[in-house]
């Protein structure tokens, strides 16, 4: 067994005006964005899929453009987490599993389920919920990371929930979400929201060395000190698991930057 999981580091999506003169070089044309973006960094948050569908071609041809070892992770469709009652998204969950992302096959990351600010923590029904995510899609495995945003979230019941579908908390540094630490599946996923556009890599580097520090404790099987849980009390087994790290919405015009500065923390290039 290995020593510890693959950490990888990116940002949301591969298109956005800024970048265009802090990132890409400007001889680049737009239509190898992608191409690029995805040999600077080692994972992609894709928001397109929340919105809409893709078709299965447009899967292929991101899979295609990325190199191997390149992960990607989904959000999930907003249909299916913006309702009242998640017992009652089975039909979009399947129009959403029906554009295939099979085709992704191992560059086929994490699944991001976003709840809204509003949405509280029932448990009768997000355990219906849950009970509704696949495990796999045409023989690829599927994994969920369940990023909710209300306080009613920060019980132990909840984390034993998500414990119980392999379900991974997602942690957010973020002004005003709940902070939830507890690891509860075979994989880490973080969202690093507080980053600033006067910093050249989004956080300080203090701060991106903390976080490196944090991403090697959850890539070894630890429970890493110093951040907040929801049921500490809750015993966790040391197995070495994949982190996913995301430089999100605050600093984003740095987010590529801050991504390639943590893998040189974490992973130095040769």
């Amino acid at each position: 067994m290995p020593q510890q999981g693959t950490i990888r580091a990116g940002m949301g999506g591969w298109i956005f005006e800024a970048w265009d003169r802090t990132f890409y070089p400007a001889d680049l044309p737009k239509k190898r964005q992608l191409e690029f973006a995805s040999r600077q960094v080692s994972t992609i948050e894709i928001n397109a899929t929340y919105y809409r569908g893709q078709a299965p071609a447009t899967l292929a041809k991101w899979a295609a453009e990325a190199p191997d070892g390149f992960v990607y992770a989904l959000k999930g469709n907003r249909f299916v987490t913006n309702r009242k009652v998640l017992a009652e998204a089975g039909g979009s969950l399947d129009k959403f599993f029906a554009q295939d992302v099979s085709v992704l096959g191992a560059k086929l990351g994490p699944i991001l389920w976003q709840f809204a600010p509003t949405k509280r923590f029932e448990p009768d029904d997000f355990e219906a919920f849950l009970e509704l995510l696949p495990t796999s899609s045409n023989g690829v495995p599927l994994r969920h990371a369940l990023e909710v945003r209300h306080d009613s979230f920060k019980v132990p019941e909840f984390v034993e929930l998500a414990a119980r579908y392999n379900a991974a908390i997602v942690y957010a540094d973020h002004f005003t979400y709940p902070a939830i630490a507890d690891v509860t599946a075979d994989f880490a996923y973080l969202r690093l929201q507080t980053g600033d556009d006067s910093i050249p890599t989004a956080y300080a580097p203090e701060a991106l060395a903390r976080w490196a520090g944090i991403a090697g404790s959850l890539a070894r099987g630890d429970v890493p000190d110093g951040l907040p849980l929801a049921h500490p009390q809750r015993p966790v087994a040391k197995t070495p698991r994949d982190v996913f790290i995301f430089f999100i919405h605050e600093g984003k015009a740095r987010a590529p930057h801050a991504a390639m500065a943590f893998m040189d923390l974490v992973s130095p290039r040769q």
